[in-house]
Parts: C-alpha cells; structure tokens; sequence
C-alpha cells in the first residue's frame, strides 16, 4: 500500500485544510509565503507554491531528492529555479487567471479609445468632446496564442474587431476569425492594438526590441501584460518620443516596482499598472480544485494536466 505523500504548502492555509482533507491522508506542511521558499524540508514529496521570493533563490540551488512533482500557482515559471524544473515533474497553474488579464486587456484598449482620461469632466470648462474612438473593425494583435490568447480572442470577435496572432507552435486548426502572422514583425506593422501575451523564456526575453518596435504601425498601442522582461524598456521610450508608438499600458516592468523617478513613470503616453492584472474572480478556488484532480492523477500514476516543458520553458 502506498505511503502517504508529504507535501509542502507553501501557497495559503485553506489550501492547505482542503489538501489534508483528501483521501490519501497526505502529511501536510504548511510554509505559508515563505521568504526562502527554496529551504524545503526533507522527505517532501509534492510542493505546492507561488511565492515571488523563488526569484532570490541561491544560484547553487538543488531541490531534495524526495521531491518529485511541483505544482505552481501561477502560469509563467520563469522565476522558478531551473534545477527545480529539470529535477521534478512541474505542473503550472496555466489559465487560472486568463478571464481577468483578459478583461484588463479590454479595460486598457476601451480607455485609451474612448479617452477617459481626457474627457472626465469636472468643471463647465472640461466640456469638450474630443475625437473618440471604437474597437469595431480595429486591428488586435497578439504575440503569443495560449490560454490567455484564447480568452482574449473570444472577446475581441464580439467587439468586431480584426484578430492578427503570431504563436511559436504551427496551427492545428486556425480558430474563426483569426489571421496567423508568420513574424511578430507582421503583427506590429499592422496591428492598433497589440498584446505581449507570450510567456517569458530565454528566446523570448527582450524580444520586443528597437528593431521590431521601428516597424510598429503609426500610433500602435502596445500593451504588457505577460512579462517585463520582453521589452526592451530604453527601446519603448524611443519609440514614444518618436511618436512611432502611440500609447503604452504596463502591467509589468523591469524591476519592478520600477524606481522613483524612472521616465516610464513620468511619460504621458504609457500608463503603468502594479502587475494586477490577473486579479480578480476566486482564482483561489480554481487551483485548489486544479491541484486535487492532479494529485488523484499523480497517486493513481495517470499523466498530469497541465505539464511544463523544461526546454520550452513554459
């Protein structure tokens, strides 16, 4: 009979009561939003995490050899070491958050053509009525096609906008309303609006260069919401001055937070966020209920859901 398996929490107490509940008697050790998440128990099995502070690991770094699987809470992994996804099996919690970035995505491209910012009136004289735009029949593109890309696309269709998308992997089936792009240059040239929706790994970092960035459509809004790390930010701010991108809406930066005084703070053409775009919805419950049906499939020796591929990175 099988041994009950350790695992280590290290994302929340409710999930932790709902893991030591089910019905593998699983020993659970609880290490709520450690600081030094990378200081993990001997004997552990499974770990569940999410903790940022992963990013401080040390650069010697070796997971125990009683680790077998782990299971992050969120959808990017780059901030995981790469001996923890090259020495254990990774499950990522892909998708969780698409609805909400989604909706965010939608809330930055309805602000900027709809100007509300400008047009908030709060006095006789604020009673102008600038050009407005619409998203109908607006270009969108996207750089990169997973569950986030999805979840987007299915919202711009009822807006009637045209849907531009450039993706690493070939197409099994294009979905309706969807014009594949073979570069991300294709996207840029033709694109008004513009999502960084791919994951961040060592072929993508700083993808979005000044070279790329030169043959942006006039006036292109670009939009962030994936990784800081994919944008040359020195190559952004060029671009604004030169007026060859017209707006940018960050949810993510590098550093972050970036420090008092960075021009991308005091720039008038890109509106920074606190990388919130995924919140929003019970996020919570959805993973607890992701984790459980793999940790079924994990003790019945079935294939886990949604698996990271350590040379991919994602």
């Amino acid at each position: 009979m099988r041994k009950s398996p350790v695992i280590i929490n290290q994302v929340s107490a409710k999930l932790g009561a709902a893991i030591a509940a089910h019905a593998s008697a699983p020993v659970v050790i609880d290490q709520i939003r450690p600081e030094r998440p990378w200081e993990l128990p001997e004997g552990g099995e499974i770990l569940v995490t999410s903790s940022s502070a992963w990013r401080n690991a040390p650069a010697g770094f070796r997971p125990p050899s009683s680790l077998k699987w782990v299971q992050t809470e969120t959808a990017g992994v780059d901030i995981y070491p790469e001996a923890l996804k090259r020495d254990c099996v990774m499950t990522c919690g892909r998708g969780l958050t698409a609805v909400p970035i989604a909706e965010f995505v939608f809330a930055a491209m309805l602000r900027h053509e709809k100007k509300l910012e400008e047009t908030r009136a709060r006095a006789k004289a604020d009673w102008t009525r600038p050009p407005i735009g619409t998203l109908y029949g607006r270009k969108l593109g996207l750089i990169g096609f997973g569950a986030l890309g999805q979840a987007i696309v299915h919202r711009a269709l009822a807006f009637g906008m045209d849907i531009l998308v450039n993706r690493r992997g070939a197409w099994a089936e294009v979905p309706h309303g969807v014009t594949p792009c073979a570069s991300a240059a294709e996207v840029f040239a033709r694109a008004d609006h513009l999502v960084i929706a791919a994951p961040l790994t060592s072929e993508t970092q700083g993808m979005v260069d000044a070279e790329l960035l030169s043959q942006a459509k006039a006036g292109l809004h670009l939009i962030n919401i994936s990784r800081g790390a994919l944008v040359d930010q020195v190559a952004l701010l060029d671009a604004l001055n030169a007026g060859k991108v017209g707006y940018a809406t960050l949810d993510v930066t590098t550093p972050e937070p970036l420090p008092d005084g960075h021009p991308l703070y005091l720039h008038d053409k890109v509106f920074i966020s606190p990388h919130i775009s995924w919140m929003g919805g019970e996020n919570s419950g959805l993973f607890r209920e992701r984790f459980l049906k793999n940790l079924d499939a994990y003790l019945s020796g079935r294939p886990l859901d949604y698996l990271v591929d350590p040379e991919r990175g994602y």
